[in-house]
C-alpha cells in the first residue's frame, strides 16, 4: 500500500521526510534553513522500489534489469531553477546530469533536458508566421529574423549585417585571414571547425550521408540535400530580377552579383576580383601551385575536390547525370547543364560588340578575343598563338605525338578525352544533335553548332588582312597561313611541312602504313576516316527510306531529306557572297571557296592545293603511277 500512496501523490522536489526503505541512499537530517540554503541535494524517488536519490547519484537502471524512465531521471522538478550546489558544480566542470538514451553528460540539467529533446522529437517552440518549430527558443528567435528581415550584427570592416552573431564571427575571418581549425593529416587550416570536420573526411574517405533514390553518398548532408534536388527538380530560389529559379542560395546570391556587378572577393597577390569565395579560394592556388586532391587510382592531383570526384569517374565509367531530352549522359552536373541549352537554345551570355548570343560565359570570353586580336598562348616550338588554352594544350600534344586516350573499339588515340567520347559515337551511331532547319544530326554540338551556320550564313570570323571571312575560326587560321606562308607541322621522318595538323597526320599513316579505320562487319581497315564511311555503306542490309517521288531508297533519313530537294527544288542553304543557294550545305561550303580562295586540300608531294578532296585523291594517282579516272578541270 505503500507504494500505490506514494504513486498516487505528486512527488515533492525537496522531501521533507527521510524515507528510509532498505539501505537509505542520502540521509536527510537537515533543517529547513540548510535546505533553503541549499546544503542537501534534492532527492528524487526511484519509480521501481521508491528509494530516493539526488539527481547525480541516479542509477542507469535498476538491481532488476528495470530501465529508470526518462521522466523520472528528469524529475518533476525539472523546470525549476537549478539550486547554488548545481551551479557551482557547473563552475567547476563537473558534468553529473547524464542522459540515458546515449549517456553524454551535463553540468547543468537545464542543458540535459535540452539535449533530451534530441530523442524525443520534442520541439515547443513554434514559429507563429510558418509553424516551423524548435527544440530551442535562441532557435526560434533567430528563425524569426527570417520574416523579419533583422540583421543586427554589422561587420567593422565591409558594414555587411548578419542574423546571428556567430556568422559575423565566421565571416571576419574573411578580412583577418584567420584559420584557427588544422588538419593533423596534411596542415591544412580552416577558418570555421565545420569545415576542418568535412575536410577530415577526405581523408577517411567517410561519407555517412546517403541518397534514398540512387544510394550516392555524400560527406555533408548539405551535400545530400542539394542532390536531392537533382531527383526532385526542385529550384526554391527565384531572382527577382529576372526571375531564374536555383536549387541552392549560394547559387542565387552568385547569380544576383551577375546582375549587380559586384565582385566582392579580391586576390591580394594579383588583384583580380571574385563573385564567390570558393572562386577566390580555387584562384588563390594558381599562385601557391596547390593541389591537395589527389586522386588514388593514378596519384593525379586537383586543385578543387569537385575536380578530383569528376575525375575518379574517368575510372570507374559512372556517368550519373542523364539528359532527359536526348538520354545522353555526363559525369558532371554542370556539363548536363549546359548540354541542355543546346535543346533549348538558351544562350544568355551576349556579346556587348556584337550581340551574339552564346551558351557559356567561356565561350563568350573566348569570342570577345577576336574582336580584341588576343592571342594569349603561343607555343614555343612553333610559335603559333591562340585564343583557346585548351586548343594551345591540343596543339602541344600534337607536337609531342601524344595521345593518351584510345579508343577501345578500333584503338585509335586522341588528345582529349572529349574527342574520344564523340569519336565513340561513331561507332555507336549515336547523333544525338539534330538541325531544326533540315534534320540533319550530328554526334557533336560544335558540329551542329557550325552546320546551322549554312542555314544563317552566319561568317563571324574575318581575316585582318584582306577581309575574308569564314564561319569558323579554324578556317580563319588556315586562311591565315597563307598570307604567312607557315606550315607549321613537321613530319618528323622525312622533315615535310604540312599547314595543317590533319595533312601531317594522314601524311605520317604513310610512313608506318598504318590504317587505325576499322570496319566492325568486315574487319577490312583505312586510312582515313571518311574512307571507313563510305566504305560502311556496303553492309547496310536495308534502305528503309524510299522516295515517294520517284521510289529512290536511303539508308539514311537525312539523306532522304536532301535527295527530296532534287523534286522541290529547294536550297535552303544560301552564299552570303553572291546569293547562289544549295540543296547541300557542303556544297555550298565548296562554293564558298572559289571566294575565298581557299584550297585547304594540299597534297603532301609537290604542295598544290586543291578545293575539294576528291580532286586531291585522283591527283595523287600521278605520283604513285595509276590512272586518273576523270581529269580535274576545275583545278
Amino acid at each position: 500500500m505503500a507504494n500505490e500512496n506514494m504513486e498516487d501523490r505528486p512527488q515533492q522536489a525537496i522531501p521533507t521526510e527521510p524515507e528510509l526503505q532498505g539501505e537509505a541512499c542520502v540521509t536527510d537530517s537537515s533543517s529547513e534553513r540548510q535546505q533553503r540554503n541549499g546544503s542537501v541535494k534534492r532527492k528524487f524517488p526511484f519509480p521501481p522500489c521508491d528509494k530516493n536519490y539526488d539527481g547525480a547519484n541516479m542509477p542507469q537502471s535498476h538491481p532488476t534489469g528495470e530501465k529508470i524512465p526518462l521522466n523520472a531521471k528528469r524529475g518533476e522538478g525539472s523546470g525549476q531553477r537549478s539550486d547554488p550546489g548545481q551551479r557551482r558544480r557547473a563552475q567547476r566542470g563537473d558534468k553529473c546530469h547524464i542522459c540515458a538514451e546515449c549517456g553524454k553528460s551535463f553540468g547543468v540539467n537545464s542543458n540535459l533536458i535540452i539535449h533530451q529533446r534530441v530523442h524525443t522529437g520534442e520541439k515547443p517552440y513554434i514559429c507563429p508566421d510558418c509553424g516551423k518549430s524548435f527544440s530551442m527558443r535562441s532557435n526560434l528567435t533567430t528563425h524569426q529574423r527570417i520574416h523579419t528581415g533583422e540583421k543586427p550584427y554589422k561587420c567593422p570592416h565591409c558594414d555587411k549585417r548578419f542574423s546571428q552573431s556567430s556568422d559575423l564571427t565566421k565571416h571576419q575571418r574573411i578580412h583577418t585571414g584567420e584559420r584557427p581549425y588544422r588538419c593533423d593529416a596534411c596542415g591544412k587550416s580552416f577558418s570555421l571547425s565545420t569545415q576542418l570536420l568535412t575536410h577530415q573526411r577526405v581523408h577517411t574517405g567517410v561519407k555517412p550521408h546517403t541518397c534514398p533514390e540512387c544510394g550516392k553518398s555524400f560527406r555533408m548532408s548539405a551535400y545530400l540535400t542539394k542532390h536531392r534536388r537533382t531527383h526532385t527538380g526542385e529550384r526554391p530560389y527565384p531572382c527577382t530580377e529576372c526571375g531564374k529559379c536555383f536549387s541552392q542560395s549560394s547559387d542565387l546570391a552568385a547569380h544576383q552579383r551577375t546582375h549587380t556587378g559586384q565582385r566582392p572577393y579580391r586576390c591580394p597577390d594579383c588583384g583580380k576580383s571574385f563573385r564567390q569565395s570558393s572562386h577566390l579560394v580555387r584562384h588563390q592556388r594558381t599562385h601557391t601551385r596547390e593541389r591537395p586532391f589527389k586522386c588514388t587510382q593514378c596519384g593525379k592531383s586537383f586543385g578543387v575536390s569537385s575536380e578530383l570526384f569528376a575525375h575518379q569517374r574517368t575510372h570507374t565509367g559512372e556517368r550519373p547525370f542523364t539528359c532527359l531530352s536526348c538520354g545522353e549522359s555526363f559525369g558532371r552536373s554542370s556539363t548536363l547543364v549546359l548540354h541542355q541549352r543546346i535543346h533549348s537554345q538558351e544562350k544568355p551570355y551576349k556579346c556587348p560588340d556584337c550581340g551574339k548570343g552564346f551558351s557559356r560565359r567561356s565561350l563568350l570570353i573566348l569570342h570577345q578575343r577576336i574582336h580584341l586580336g588576343d592571342r594569349p598562348y603561343s607555343c614555343v616550338d612553333c610559335e603559333e598563338s591562340f585564343i583557346d588554352g585548351s586548343n594551345f594544350v591540343k596543339h602541344q600534344k600534337a607536337h609531342a605525338g601524344e595521345k593518351p586516350y584510345k579508343c577501345l573499339e578500333c584503338r585509335k588515340g586522341f588528345v582529349r578525352s572529349s574527342d574520344l567520347i564523340k569519336h565513340q559515337r561513331i561507332h555507336a551511331g549515336h547523333k544525338p544533335f539534330t538541325c531544326s532547319e533540315c534534320g540533319k544530326s550530328f554526334s557533336d554540338s560544335s558540329n551542329l553548332h557550325r552546320h546551322s551556320r549554312a542555314h544563317t550564313g552566319d561568317r563571324p570570323y574575318r581575316c585582318a588582312g584582306c577581309g575574308k571571312s569564314f564561319s569558323q575560326s579554324s578556317d580563319l587560321i588556315k586562311h591565315q597561313r597563307t598570307h604567312a606562308g607557315e606550315r607549321p607541322y613537321k613530319c618528323s621522318d622525312c622533315g615535310k611541312t604540312f599547314r595543317q595538323s590533319s595533312d601531317l597526320g594522314r601524311h605520317q599513316r604513310f610512313h608506318a602504313a598504318e590504317k587505325p579505320y576499322k570496319c566492325l562487319d568486315c574487319g577490312k581497315s583505312f586510312s582515313m576516316n571518311s574512307s571507313l564511311i563510305s566504305h560502311q555503306k556496303i553492309h547496310v542490309p536495308a534502305k528503309p527510306y524510299t522516295c515517294p517521288e520517284c521510289g529512290q531508297s536511303f539508308s539514311v533519313k537525312s539523306t532522304l531529306a536532301m535527295h527530296q530537294r532534287i523534286h522541290s527544288g529547294e536550297k535552303p542553304f544560301k552564299c552570303s557572297d553572291c546569293g547562289k543557294g544549295f540543296s547541300r550545305s557542303s556544297n555550298l561550303i565548296r562554293h564558298q571557296r572559289i571566294h575565298t580562295g581557299e584550297r585547304p586540300f594540299q597534297c603532301w608531294e609537290c604542295g598544290k592545293g586543291f578545293t575539294q578532296s576528291s580532286t586531291l585523291h585522283r591527283h595523287r594517282r600521278i605520283h604513285g603511277g595509276e590512272p586518273l579516272l576523270r581529269p580535274a578541270a576545275s583545278e
